[in-house]
């Protein structure tokens, strides 16, 4: 449960945002979401010092250098998939056209059996989105599948350079920092924003905007 792990760090801890990303297996943008409270759902924490997977050592060891990478006491039990697609949530399904759509767009060299895979949805409608036949293809507009919450930023670029691989070009190096990935930062904190600015149904004043403490050194990309 990487992204509840994550929530537990970020609420309970002076960790810095690499850190907590490189133990959690994430992305760093997905700790920054979860963070200022714009993922895709509400998070509940989960204690990985009393999953036995943490030391309060190792935690005040971190604190101490943000360069410093957190071992872990013990890996977490791996879940065993069975064959089949993968599961998602049924709020999250709406989204798939949008993030099929955009690997298409920016990595056509993907595979279909590669993008269900990753997806979790079948080849027919993949290839509806490729040839623009599909009955919505009007309102799909392309996002990226690990902002949508679909798949993870390290499966994704996985797929990416396995696909790059096959078709003998050089696999992409994530570069969209400055204007993609810039795009989205600005996107989720416009809907952070306009969500403060929604009186309460008791009439209050706005709320004021979630705060949180990073470790001296380190410096937050939404601070301008």
């Amino acid at each position: 449960m990487p992204h509840a792990t994550a929530a537990w760090l970020v609420d309970n801890t002076a960790l810095s945002f690499p850190q907590i990303a490189e133990f959690c297996g994430l992305h760093i943008l997905e700790v920054q979401a979860i963070a200022d409270d714009t993922a895709g759902t509400k998070l509940t924490g989960r204690d990985p010092v009393r999953a036995h997977e943490l030391s309060m050592e190792e935690i005040e060891k971190g604190q101490a250098n943000p360069n410093y990478r957190l071992q872990m006491s013990k890996g977490p039990e791996q879940q065993r998939r069975t064959k089949g697609p993968r599961y998602t949530p049924v709020s999250k399904r709406q989204d798939k056209p949008d993030g099929i759509a955009w690997i298409i767009r920016n990595h056509p060299e993907v595979s279909d059996g590669a993008i269900s895979k990753l997806i979790g949805t079948t080849r027919t409608t993949i290839s509806a989105i490729r040839d623009r036949s599909h009955w919505n293809i009007a309102n799909i507009t392309p996002k990226d599948p690990v902002t949508l919450g679909l798949c993870s930023q390290r499966e994704l670029d996985s797929a990416i350079a396995k696909a790059a691989k096959a078709a003998g070009i050089e696999a992409p190096v994530d570069e969209r920092l400055p204007g993609d990935r810039e795009a989205l930062l600005e996107e989720l904190r416009a809907k952070r924003d306009a969500a403060h600015r929604l009186p309460s149904s008791a009439g209050e004043e706005d709320r004021p905007a979630p705060s949180y403490s990073l470790p001296e050194g380190v410096v937050d990309p939404f601070r301008r």
